[in-house]
């Protein structure tokens, strides 16, 4: 047998590069260690540039405190940290950073560059390192603070070299990086230039609904609704969409704990709990929190790349968080009721003027009622049922679709006429048929109606695509906007007439004939998330159905419309026609069905 292999200490450059792999990613990992080192630096502006997608080059400028020569030479060292002293300064971490190990691994992988200089200092030092070895150390001129240039990354590495994704995709995720850095720190002024231009350019001194108004635009703003809540434990700051801004991920959602984006299970669960019943299953709000608490109570040393932590207390997070949600949605002008059963389940309320209060109802107050016939009835198995021979259609109305013969034809109908009794709780629609009575959701019905009408258009070619009279502009999220950039053929072949405008803003001139009333922004980030995550497991067909199943979903009247007798009974006759009327694209149900038997059981009657 061959001898065992000795243990050897590896070389400084080897380790290096082996910790480089946890900690450099990609472009987008080095822009996150940069950027905490400038605002743990005390900066006021940090500047960021990148070119090629972060592959040529990421650069980080701050003016920060800034470093002397020995302190230089000494931050490209591993485990070199000026946070931390001791093992008890791990349990009150305040800055960002603390480890000591990113500018030495990032330094091992590219080709690096540190220029730095102390206010006080008459002249500053400027690094050079190809490869983690110091090339030259010299005096520089420079401004107060600390400038960084990372080129070539990976240039030493060529099997990590060819994991990087295209500078496009590259580029996104820079720009998201950014973008979660600049929604911590609204203090810090901060830039961003791709390939030499200018991305962004937002000014220091901002309030936290300041930035995010700078950053996702005016829109998202009149969408979400302030939080504020304080326990003995912790502080909670931020902003939560109303549910009726939603979308299909969490790609929106953002959590920072003492100033760190972080997230832990406990917060997902609370933001999950606080909306429960408010939300429909798979959509999820736009949330942006600020939690603040001792440093000892919480451990950010359980990720290496500082992503997720630990509280000493979850249960007072979780229930600060839940509270908090909850009544900012009870103070946005909707009324929110505690359940009965459930003492944590939120229920909305219906919504009902003075003047039309409950007891003012009297049956002659209610709409007119019609029977509706269908392109496609079918005939009762036993003849007519007693209410049908009670019931006999009024003269006949041009805009209503009139009951055709009992047996004429033998489609899917399901019923073969019904009489619309009118809407009950605000929300859903109450119908008599042939044999019994219905009640459909007029959101999921209508949702059934547009995806089959859609998706008819798709298999037959013949997609009908409308003009907007004012073509809208559109600024996503980097992620979001990055997927639309990587989808922009298919949504065209949607019918979604949609192109780049430039950065991360794009120009809808165009949507699918009956989209009119959609959320552009809204729909453009659910479709083209869909379009993502099912292009690896899906066929090109099911790519389609889904995002078509989405923009309908956008498209459709929305829960609480009140719709007029003439719209009801539209919908109702198109639904009727539809190939699927029982549930809608999500599998939800459109219509609950209770036979007369069924009643007559109930009531003892049989």
């Amino acid at each position: 047998m061959p001898d065992s292999p000795h243990i050897r200490l590896l070389p400084p450059d080897v380790a290096n590069k082996i910790a480089a792999g946890e900690v450099v990613e990609r472009p987008a990992s080095v822009l996150k260690e940069l950027f905490e080192n400038a605002i743990d630096s005390g900066a006021t502006q940090v500047g960021v540039a990148i070119v090629a997608g972060g592959a040529r080059l990421v650069s980080v400028a701050d003016n920060g405190s800034g470093m002397d020569r020995d302190d230089a030479l000494l931050s490209v060292e591993r485990h070199a940290t000026s946070k931390i002293r001791e093992a008890d300064d791990i349990g009150h971490i305040r800055t960002l950073g603390f480890r000591g190990e990113a500018l030495a691994a990032i330094s091992s992988v590219c080709r690096f560059r540190l220029c730095t200089r102390r206010a006080s200092d008459l002249a500053g030092s400027e690094l050079i390192m190809s490869g983690g070895k110091v090339q030259d150390l010299r005096e520089a001129g420079c401004p107060p603070g600390t400038l960084i240039e990372v080129r070539d990354l990976f240039f030493n590495m060529p099997a990590r070299r060819k994991f990087l994704r295209s500078p496009q995709t590259e580029t996104g995720h820079l720009r998201q990086t950014f973008l979660v850095h600049a929604l911590g720190c609204p203090a810090v002024g901060m830039s961003l230039t791709i390939d030499g231009r200018d991305a962004w350019a937002l000014a220091g001194g901002s309030t936290h609904g300041e930035r995010i108004r700078e950053l996702f635009g005016r829109e998202m703003m009149e969408g979400v609704r302030p939080v504020e809540g304080r326990s003995e434990a912790a502080s909670l700051t931020g902003f939560v969409s109303l549910p009726t801004l939603n979308r299909g991920d969490r790609g929106e959602q953002y959590v920072f704990i003492n100033g760190r984006p972080s997230s832990a299970p406990v917060i997902n669960y609370a933001i999950r709990e606080a909306y429960h019943n408010l939300l429909a299953d798979g959509r999820h709000p736009y949330v942006f929190l600020f939690i603040e608490l001792p440093p000892e109570a919480v451990d950010v040393n359980v990720h290496p790349t500082k992503r997720e932590v630990r509280f000493r207390q979850p249960s007072d997070i979780r229930d600060l968080i839940i509270s908090g949600i909850r009544r900012a949605l009870m103070e946005s002008g909707g009324e929110f009721i505690r359940g009965k059963t459930d003492p944590s389940v939120f229920v909305e309320a219906v919504s009902i003027p003075a003047q039309t209060a409950f007891s003012s109802f009297k049956v002659d107050d209610l709409p007119p009622t019609r029977i509706l016939g269908y392109p496609h009835p079918s005939a009762p198995e036993n003849g007519a049922t007693p209410s049908a021979r009670r019931q006999e259609p009024e003269a006949a109305d041009p805009l209503v679709p009139q009951r055709e013969p009992p047996g004429a034809t033998g489609g899917k109908s399901p019923w073969a006429w019904c009489r619309i009794v009118g809407q009950v709780g605000g929300l859903y629609v109450l119908m008599e048929t042939d044999d019994g009575y219905v009640v459909m959701d007029p959101h999921a019905a209508h949702e059934r109606v547009l995806f089959e009408k859609f998706m008819n258009s798709v298999a037959g070619g013949t997609i009908e695509s409308q003009g907007l009279l004012v073509p809208e502009s559109v600024e996503l999220p980097p992620r979001d906007a990055m997927l639309v950039r990587k989808n922009l053929d298919l949504l065209k072949k949607m019918g979604i007439g949609v192109s780049e405008f430039g950065g991360d803003t794009f120009m809808v001139d165009a949507l699918p004939a009956g989209f009119n009333d959609v959320r552009i922004r809204e729909m453009l980030a659910d479709v083209a998330h869909h379009l993502e995550t099912l292009g690896e497991r899906g066929s090109h067909t099911r790519w389609r159905e889904e995002a078509i199943a989405q923009a309908a979903c956008k498209a459709a009247t929305k829960a609480r419309d009140r719709l007029s007798l003439a719209e009801l009974e539209r919908l109702v006759v198109q639904l009727a026609a539809t190939e699927m009327p029982y549930t809608c694209p999500h599998g939800r149900p459109t219509l609950i069905h209770t036979s007369f038997k069924e009643l007559a059981k109930r009531f003892g009657r049989e």
